[in-house]
Order: structure tokens, then sequence, then C-alpha cells
């Protein structure tokens, strides 16, 4: 690797002035899998950059100086190998690679809505704090996949991921099939299976609280089955919508009731006051409702008449960089409160998605915080748990977020080709549009280049061979066969003229993990590619 690569890393890591506080994680044990019968080494990080501790609203920060954060520094002897090669390079980057393709049929009469998914995840933080789901509703039709961040551990990122599906399809599913689950449960027989999943090896579950997880959505159905409207079920947007909102309720009641014992408890109390955006897709014949809570994004593919790409988003960041969305959590709050809501673009100036699940510390009281964490420290270690009794600046009217999520439909048509599903470490590297055009080019193999424009023609010689470097880069061929996989790579490596630049991928997958999340968030993609023939089949219907 050349000498000024490592260099200008290095620069940058001196140069930052202060450093974020180190936040310990203690890494669970993690079996699988989870809910099966309803379905066929502790490391150090740092605070995300998505939440940061509690600091005075000026413009100065928490920390020592200068001097002491360079102590903090690993020595770059020791500690930074930028000798990665290529083959170590590819291991590391294709190690959660999943590649999924799907029956044709439904095995139901009809044209399933998925050919293909392709999903990976590159993590910065360790452990990984993403999360990521896919899986086909045997009770109703569609499939259902999912993107979860997770910030202030991997806690609710994981119990949003287990969870979520099976509130979605069991709140989708008619009466007659929430009996059959009700009369399967009170008989102890086999109970109907509700989801087929599709995990990868890497992907966990925890074990351990499988069974109250059961309990509390045993506990939705039943509310479900009393209810004299719910019939044939809920619509998809309706059932997104209830599920995302009784889930994260049931995270922050587990948090607040006796529970069986000490490890479901430390659990379910993690996992409350941990945070995680959501953002699911529901994927049918006729068109992909998603959901979205948070900054991760659902972005479909067009190919347009002339064979170009471009992109359509099906979801919103809930930023307080979306005017729409930090007018909504201002309005919340009393006028005195304007100028305190939302401080440096974070939720009272230390949360940067403004809606969430979990993050009880923004939902809660200050008096039941403090209850909740007294009454855990009798049983479980609070500070191994890494749960501290403080509370936001200015915390003066709860709750300040919520996990209401944003729903939107688009209806399929010819020219729809895949959907992007990926959290916000993508979307940190690469725009909307240079993704698409990523993944349609590596659909079809065609790399399309604009004419050169009267404006290119007045270029000087060096711009021209900018110009000529960056086609270049856009017809080099893929290195790899797996389409997220190839996101995560340009993501990270694309330089100045559009070309991967070995070096830098080098240098920030050579980071260590104390320094890594500095650089670069967890990054989760996947990829869905609709069926063709859904199209056809209508079309043929139609002429019937």
């Amino acid at each position: 690797m050349s000498r000024c690569v490592c260099t200008r890393v290095l620069s940058q890591v001196r140069s930052c002035s202060t450093l974020v506080l180190p936040l310990s994680l203690n890494q669970p044990v993690f079996h699988r899998p989870l809910l099966s019968l309803l379905s066929s080494s502790s490391s150090s990080s740092c605070w995300p950059r998505r939440l940061q501790p509690a600091r005075p609203l000026s413009s100065h920060t928490h920390g020592g100086s200068d001097k002491d954060n360079d102590d903090d520094i690993p020595s770059p002897k020791h500690d930074l190998n930028f000798q990665l090669g290529r083959l170590q390079m590819d291991h590391v980057l294709r190690a959660n690679e999943q590649s999924v393709r799907l029956p044709e049929f439904d095995g139901r009469g009809g044209p399933s809505p998925v050919l293909k998914f392709e999903s990976n995840q590159l993590g910065a933080n360790v452990p990984l704090e993403d999360r990521r789901c896919a899986a086909t509703c045997l009770r109703t039709r569609g499939m259902l996949f999912g993107v979860f961040d997770g910030h202030g551990g991997h806690a609710c990122a994981q119990a949003v991921s287990e969870r979520l599906p099976y509130y979605v399809a069991t709140a989708m599913m008619p009466e007659a099939s929430l009996e059959d689950l009700e009369v399967a449960m009170e008989t102890e027989r086999p109970v109907p299976p509700i989801l087929q999943w599709y995990k990868h090896h890497n992907d966990y579950n925890y074990r351990e609280s499988a069974e109250l997880y059961v309990q509390h959505l045993r506990m939705f159905w039943q509310e479900l089955l009393d209810s004299a409207e719910h019939g044939e079920g809920l619509s998809p947007p309706d059932a997104l919508s209830h599920a995302f909102q009784r889930l994260d309720s049931d995270l922050s009641l587990e948090a607040q009731v006796p529970l069986a014992n000490e490890l479901m408890r430390s659990t379910a109390v993690q996992a409350a006051f941990a945070g995680s955006t959501a953002c699911m897709a529901h994927v049918t014949t006729e068109g992909v409702y998603v959901a979205n809570v948070g900054d991760s994004r659902a972005i479909m593919g067009v190919q347009d008449e002339d064979g170009s790409w471009s992109a359509v988003p099906l979801s919103r960041d809930h930023t307080a960089l979306n005017p729409a969305e930090l007018a909504r959590v201002q309005g919340q709050h009393p006028p005195a409160e304007r100028d305190t809501v939302v401080v440096d673009e974070r939720l009272l100036g230390m949360l940067m998605p403004l809606r969430a699940f979990g993050d009880v510390r923004f939902k809660w009281s200050r008096e039941l915080q403090q209850s909740v964490l007294e009454s855990g420290a009798s049983c479980c270690d609070l500070e191994e748990l890494h749960l501290f009794q403080y509370s936001p600046p200015y915390y003066l009217t709860p709750p300040y977020l919520d996990a209401v999520p944003e729903v939107t439909f688009h209806r399929l048509r010819p020219q729809d080709h895949f959907l992007i599903l990926a959290s916000d470490g993508l979307w940190d590297e690469l725009g909307n549009e240079e993704a698409v055009r990523l993944v349609g080019q590596h659909l079809t193999g065609v790399h399309l280049q604009a004419p050169v424009s009267a404006r290119d023609r007045q270029f000087s010689l060096g711009q021209m061979h900018q110009l000529l470097l960056r086609r270049r880069a856009r017809s080099a061929p893929a290195m790899d066969l797996n389409v997220a996989t190839h996101l995560i790579r340009h993501a990270l490596s694309t330089n100045e003229y559009g070309e991967l630049d070995q070096e830098k991928l080098a240098a920030m997958m050579a980071l260590p993990d104390d320094l890594a999340r500095m650089y670069r968030d967890d990054i989760t993609v996947t990829v869905v590619y609709f069926n063709s023939n859904l199209h056809k089949s209508a079309h043929h219907k139609g002429s019937r």
C-alpha cells in the first residue's frame, strides 16, 4: 500500500479533537433457532455516531484535552496493519453473503412476487449492531424483508428482527387462522407454522427468551381475535403500523415486569434501553408496502425506456434533515422547548433518528427509568449491562420518541426490477441513484455512458482525462457475484474518479475495532429482485 494513504488515514485519526467515550458491550451467548414451533467473547466498542452521551447545549463538548485524547489512540506500529491482501479483503467482505432463489410459483396457483434476493452485512461495531430478516408468510400471501440498525448495542435490533415479522404476519392472518393457532396452543398440539425463514448461518436468535416472545405474541393474536372488526385480517398497511407499535409497547412492558430468570430479565432490559431503526417491506404480486422507522431506506430500481436506471424512494429518513419530520417532533412539545427538542440535528442533542424502537430513555418518565434501573440492580449487574442512571438534558415533556412507522405503497410496474433495503451505513457513502445504477448494471451487465455534451467539449485536457477515467471505472466488470457485496465494496472503496481503489479499501478494512466506527458504520444491504412473470400473468388473466 502506498505510504501517502497510510499517512492520510493516520493524520485524520490524529486530527480528531475529541474521542467519543468508550462503551464496552457484553456479548450474550446466541443460539438458534428461535420460535421453532412457529416456523418451519465480550469486546469493546464506542458510543455510536447516532447516539452520543449527554452534553451541555453549547459549542463545547465534554472530554479531556487533545493530548489526553491522543493518549487513547493505538500505536500505528502495533495496531494498524494496512497489508491486507485481495483474498483477505474478499473473505471479510463475503463472510455474511446470502443469496436465495425462490420458486417461480408460490404453491397456491399464482406466481411468486420475488424471483430471488441477495443480502450481506459488514460490521464496524464489535459486535455488529445491524440485523436483517427475510421470510415468507405461510398463512397469508407475500414476503417480508427488513433491515434493523441498532444503536447503544445490538440487543434491541436483535429482538426486533426476530419478532417483528411474526407480529406483521399474525396481524394479516384471518380469524380462522388465528383460531387454529389458539386451539393448538390450548391443546398443546403442534402450532401451524406462521413463517418460513431464510437465515444465514451467522444470523442469530435468543433462545432463552423464546418462551417470553411466544407468550406476548399469543396475547397479541388473542386481542386480534377479540376484536369484532378483525374478520379476514388487517390490510398490509394497517398490519404493519399496528405490529410496529405493539412490539415497541411489548419491549417496554417486558423491561418493567418480573421475568422467569436473570438472563431473560437482563435481555429484556437491554433491548428496551438500547434502540433500533426498522425498515420493513411486505412484497406481494400487487406491489410493495414499506413501513419505516428511522433512517434506513427502501429504494426501488426502475429501468427507463432508454435502458438507463433511476431510483424511486419508498421511504423517507426520519432525521432532523427531513423538514417535515423535524416539524412533527417539535410540534409535539410546548413552544418553549422548540430550541431544545432537537439540538445539533439530534433529538435532545443525543439521538440521530427521530423515530425508533426501544430507547426508553426518550420515552419513559424519569421516575419510571429510575425505578426500573434500581429494581434491575437487584437481579443483574447494571454496569455489566452498560446501563447507567442518566437522562438527556431538558427532559421536560416525554415521550420524545415513538415507533409509529411511516407506511407507503408502490404498485409494481413492468419497469420496476428490484428493491434495495439498506441501513444508513450504505447511504452515508452512496446516493440513491448511484446505488440503483450499480445494481442495474450488475443485473444487466450493460454499462451505459452518457454522450459527450457540448459542455464536455469545453473541458481542459486534464478534465477530459478525469471524465475518461470515470467512464473506464463504470465499465469495469463486477468483482462480486452477490450484488449486496458489490454495493458494499463500492461504498467503501470508490475514489473521486468513480474507480474501485484497493488501497482505500485496505485502509478502511484494516482499521482496528476501536477506530473503525469513527470512519464508517455497520452496513446491511438486501436487494430483492421481482418476478418478471408477474406482469405476463396479469396480462394473460386480463386477456381471458
